[in-house]
């Protein structure tokens, strides 16, 4: 209508400003309801043609959609292990901080498995110093099969001698080489002994010990699993958890935490497909939302998805007919805000209405540029002041769509 407006101001009305003063013709007259037509069908015509034109110039260089919305991002409340709530710290619509306490499950599984690690981690200790304790023994134990042994090499050389002159006999120095073997067999025993008490003491009881540690480890792991924190910072939502409850992670989740910025960084629109050619990156943009009326937000596309999402196929058991995909997708585009601060108050999933304005002021800025280009550009990039004025009469009868004419 605005188009229209505008354009039989610049046909219409001149036709009928001929008529008048250059024919003479009045209305009510020569002008009437039934011969508005033939008198005034040049313009009429042209204002037909200018305002389709127009239109079409103003909605495919500038466009604008209703399929705006501040998106948000939801984090699911889910534990890492199945099992039955104890207590919980927090209530639904509950703010909360990152790293703050939600709810705990039951650990008494964990602590007992905490508890049975510490306590094999004091055997292993005990173990330690009693080796400790055999180890010095096993000294004294050397010293003494070592004594007995130096013992029993010099008697049996005393005998080796008394042997050459017939004091002795054969057999009693054959006994003195079997003693021999035996006392040199218990000073390897000894030694063994004390090497197998330095092996224990040095490698493997500290292996046990580590392993102990790692099992402690590994349980507190498991304890604090029970303990389900949040993740960032938001408000808890859908969160009716009461202390029994079990809850499963792949079955039951707890509730939803809704980040704080969550739908306050950027909107999320969709464009007609037939604009992919104009959007591009950069390009300034304005949006008006329904949950904050009566306000122009200044935008800037910052992102172009590539690829439309209806056209997405997932492999099934089934061959997908194209006439599913029949319904046409729209261009996704992120906006944000040109300024800091300007989607506060927005209340996150809200509705909104988004222009975006091609600039040609490069184009524009080039010397070699012809006549006629400059000023189709030059109109490409004024024609953008109608739909901006179209969106600020959208931003002020939006409030009254809504309350009033919705029926609502």
């Amino acid at each position: 209508m605005f188009e229209l407006m505008l354009c039989s101001l610049l046909t219409v009305f001149p036709d009928y400003l001929f008529r008048r003063y250059a024919q003479g013709k009045r209305i009510g007259r020569e002008i009437t309801f039934y011969t508005v037509w033939y008198e005034l069908r040049w313009g009429i015509t042209a204002c037909l043609l200018l305002t389709i034109s127009l239109i079409t110039l103003i909605f495919y260089f500038h466009p604008s959609t209703k399929h705006v919305t501040a998106v948000f991002r939801t984090v699911t409340i889910l534990p890492e292990t199945v099992g039955r709530v104890d207590e919980v710290y927090v209530g639904n619509n509950q703010k909360v901080e990152a790293g703050a306490p939600l709810f705990r499950l039951d650990g008494s599984q964990q602590e007992a498995a905490i508890e049975t690690a510490r306590r094999r981690i004091a055997e292993i200790v005990a173990e330690t110093q009693v080796a400790e304790t055999e180890l010095a023994g096993a000294d004294g134990q050397i010293t003494e099969a070592q004594g007995a042994y130096q013992t029993a090499v010099d008697e049996y050389e005393m005998k080796a001698q008394l042997l050459k002159s017939n004091a002795v006999s054969q057999r009693e120095v054959d006994r003195l080489q079997t003693t021999i073997d035996g006392r040199k067999g218990a000073v390897d025993a000894a030694l063994a002994k004390k090497k197998t008490l330095e092996t224990q003491i040095a490698v493997l009881l500290p292996a046990q010990k580590a392993s102990a540690e790692a099992a402690q480890a590994q349980a507190q792991v498991d304890l604090d699993k029970t303990f389900v924190r949040a993740g960032v910072a938001g408000s808890v939502q859908q969160f009716t958890l009461r202390p029994g409850d079990v809850v499963n992670s792949m079955l039951r989740p707890a509730g939803i935490l809704v980040p704080a910025e969550a739908g306050r960084v950027a909107l999320i629109a969709g464009f007609g497909q037939i604009e992919a050619q104009v959007m591009k990156p950069g390009m300034i943009a304005e949006a008006t939302c329904v949950g904050k009326p009566f306000t122009i937000i200044p935008m800037v596309v910052t992102g172009v998805q590539d690829v439309i999402a209806t056209g997405q196929l997932r492999p099934t058991d089934q061959l997908v007919d194209v006439q599913q995909m029949g319904r046409p997708g729209t261009l996704t585009v992120f906006l944000e805000p040109l300024y800091p601060g300007e989607l506060e108050g927005i209340p996150p999933g809200s509705s909104c209405i988004a222009n975006a304005y091609s600039n040609n002021h490069d184009a524009l800025a080039d010397e070699n540029i012809g006549t006629l280009r400059w000023l189709f550009l030059h109109v490409v990039d004024a024609v953008g002041l109608v739909h901006a004025m179209i969106l600020r009469m959208q931003a002020v009868l939006l409030p009254v769509q809504t309350l009033v004419l919705s029926g609502h």
